[in-house]
C-alpha cells in the first residue's frame, strides 16, 4: 500500500499516460467478448444454439485477457488526476472484479482445467454471472467518471423516473440550448454562454471530473479558475485562456476542446469573447451590454431577431445591421463541373442559400490546399460568399485568385502562409464583410492595404505583427470596422494618449 501510494504521488510519466488513454479502446474488448459468452451459453443451455464447450472456453480466455489489460491500461489514465476518488476507487475494483471472475470462468469451462477443480461445473455459471454484472456496473461508473454520475440518468422521462427513485429533474440541468424568443432580453450566462459550457466544457470539467481542476458546471467554479490560474480576465477576452485554448491550432495539445472532441463553432467562441470583454457578469442580460458587430451575427442565430444590446459610457447603442445585399442577390447556379473540380482538391463545397444558389466552400478536411489548387476557385465567382482556408498550404498566390471572387463577404485565411504584400489584391473585394486574419505574419504594411475595404465589418487580427501605430491608423480610417484580437482597446487608448502628450509631460 506504501508502495502503491508513492507511485500515486509521484507525476505519471508520458509513457504511463500514452498507454493509459488506449483503455477506452481497449475496454471495449471484454465487454463484447463476455456478452458473446454470455450469450452463447445461455443459447446452448437453451437448444437454441449448437456451440463447442472449446469455443465458449476461446471467447471467455480472451474476455479475461482484454479486462486484465484493461485493468492495466485504466490504472495508467488515472494516473493523470481529475476524477472523482471515490467513483474512481469503485471503478477500478469493479473492473478487477471483472477480470478476476472472468478468469474464474475461464478456468471452470477449459477442458485443460475443469476436470481438475472440483464443483468446476457448478461453480462456472455464477462466476460468468458475476462478471457480467460487475461488467455492467463498472461500465455505468465509467459513464460517471467521463460525463458525471447522473449520465445515464439524466433525462429519465416521468413516471419513471419516481419509480426509479430519482430525484425531479431541475430545470436549470438541460444542456441543449434553445431558440430564445427575444435575444435582447436574455440571460447572457444563462441563457447564451453557459449552454455552450455545458455543451463543449462540462463533459471534462464538472464535480467528479475535473481535469487541470478546472470546472465548468457552476459560476463560482468558472471564476475559480483551475490549476493554472484564472480562465477568464474580465475585459480581455482573446487573452483569457478561455479564448485562447479554442484559438489554438487543432493539432496543439493546450487546444481545447482536445481533439477528437466536438469543437467551438466560429460563433460561439464569438460569443465567449464578447462575454468576457463585456465583464463577464453572471446576471446581466443581453441588452445591459454593448452589441459589437462581430458578435451580433452569433446572438442572431440563437433566435429572435437581431441583437442590439445596450449602451456604457464612452460606447454608443447601435441598431441592428441590415442584411448586406450581396446575401439577398440571386445568381445562377453553380456549374456541376466547377463544384466537381473544386471538391476534387479536397474541398466541401455546401449550399449557403438555396434560394440564392450561393455556396460557403471550406477546406476543413483539406489541410494540404495549396496556391495550385486555388485555380479551382474562380469558376465558382458568383455563387461562392463564404470561404474558410484556415491552417491550408495557401499563400499570396491563393488571394490573386480570390480577388476573383466578386461576391465573397466572410475570408478565413487564419493559420495561413500570407503576407503583406499578397492583401494587395483583395482590394477589389467589395463586398468583404468579414476577414480572419488570426496567427498569420500580417504586419502594419498589410493593414493599409485593407483601407479600401468599405464594407469591411469585422477584423481578427489576434497573434500578428501588428503594432498599436498600425490598429490606430486603420481605425482612423474605418471607424466602423470592429478589429478583435492583436491590441485590447486599453493598450490602443494608451498609446493614442503616449503619441498626443506634449514632450515633457
Amino acid at each position: 500500500m506504501f508502495t502503491m501510494l508513492l507511485l500515486q504521488a509521484a507525476p505519471p510519466s508520458n509513457w504511463a499516460l500514452f498507454f493509459g488513454h488506449f483503455h477506452p479502446l481497449i475496454v471495449h474488448l471484454p465487454i463484447g467478448f463476455l456478452l458473446i459468452a454470455g450469450v452463447l451459453e445461455l443459447g446452448r443451455r437453451m437448444g437454441r444454439i449448437t456451440v463447442s464447450n472449446s469455443a465458449i472456453s476461446a471467447v471467455l480466455f480472451w474476455s479475461a485477457v482484454s479486462a486484465t489489460v484493461a485493468c492495466v491500461f485504466g490504472y495508467l489514465l488515472s494516473l493523470g488526476g481529475g476524477y472523482d476518488t471515490e467513483i474512481l476507487e469503485e471503478h477500478q475494483w469493479q473492473g478487477i472484479g471483472v477480470a478476476a471472475f472472468a478468469w474464474v470462468a475461464w478456468f471452470m469451462k477449459s477442458d485443460r482445467f475443469a476436470d481438475r477443480i472440483p464443483l468446476s461445473s457448478i461453480l462456472y455459471v455464477p462466476a460468468l454471472v458475476v462478471s457480467i454484472v460487475l461488467l455492467m456496473v463498472a461500465g455505468h461508473h465509467g459513464g460517471s467518471l467521463t460525463h458525471g454520475s447522473d449520465y445515464l440518468t439524466q433525462y429519465t422521462p416521468e413516471p419513471f423516473r419516481t419509480l426509479a427513485g430519482i430525484p425531479p429533474r431541475k430545470e436549470n440541468e438541460s444542456t441543449i440550448a434553445t431558440p430564445i424568443a427575444d435575444i435582447n432580453n436574455a440571460l447572457v450566462y444563462n441563457q447564451v454562454v453557459n449552454p455552450i459550457l455545458q455543451a463543449r466544457c462540462v463533459q471534462c470539467h464538472n464535480a467528479e471530473k475535473s481535469k487541470g481542476d478546472l470546472r465548468f458546471d457552476t459560476p463560482q467554479m468558472i471564476q475559480k479558475g483551475g490549476e493554472g490560474g484564472p480562465v477568464f480576465v474580465a475585459g480581455k477576452g482573446v487573452d483569457s485562456e478561455m479564448v485562447k485554448r479554442c484559438l489554438l491550432p487543432l493539432e496543439d495539445d493546450e487546444h481545447m476542446p482536445p481533439k477528437g472532441k466536438t469543437q467551438l463553432t466560429d460563433s460561439q467562441v464569438a460569443i465567449l469573447s464578447w462575454w468576457i470583454d463585456q465583464g463577464a457578469s453572471f446576471d446581466k442580460k443581453v441588452s445591459d451590454l454593448a452589441v459589437t458587430d462581430a458578435v451580433r451575427p452569433a446572438l442572431a442565430e440563437l433566435g429572435g431577431g437581431p441583437a442590439t444590446g445596450g449602451s456604457k459610457p464612452g460606447v454608443a447603442a447601435t441598431g441592428p445591421a441590415p442584411e448586406p445585399e450581396v446575401l439577398k442577390m440571386k445568381v445562377s447556379a453553380a456549374n456541376a463541373t466547377a463544384v466537381e473540380a473544386a471538391r476534387k482538391t479536397g474541398l466541401l463545397v455546401m449550399p449557403l442559400s438555396k434560394e440564392q444558389n450561393q455556396l460557403e466552400v471550406s477546406a476543413v478536411n483539406a489541410k494540404t490546399f495549396s496556391d495550385a489548387d486555388a485555380a479551382t476557385l474562380p469558376a465558382l465567382s458568383e455563387q461562392l460568399v463564404w470561404l474558410k482556408l484556415s491552417n491550408t498550404s495557401v499563400g499570396d498566390g491563393t488571394l490573386a485568385q480570390v480577388a476573383k471572387l466578386k461576391n465573397l463577404h466572410k475570408l478565413h485565411l487564419e493559420g495561413t502562409k500570407i503576407t503583406d504584400s499578397g492583401l494587395k489584391n483583395l482590394k477589389g473585394l467589395q463586398n468583404l464583410a468579414y476577414l480572419n486574419l488570426y496567427g498569420t505574419a500580417i504586419s502594419d504594411a498589410g493593414l493599409v492595404e485593407l483601407a479600401g475595404l468599405k464594407n469591411l465589418r469585422t477584423l481578427y487580427l489576434w497573434q500578428t505583427k501588428v503594432s498599436p501605430a498600425g490598429v490606430e491608423q486603420l481605425k482612423k480610417a474605418m471607424p466602423q470596422l470592429e478589429i478583435v484580437g492583436g491590441l485590447d482597446a486599453q493598450a490602443i487608448a494608451t498609446f493614442a494618449t503616449s503619441v498626443t502628450q506634449p514632450a515633457g509631460k
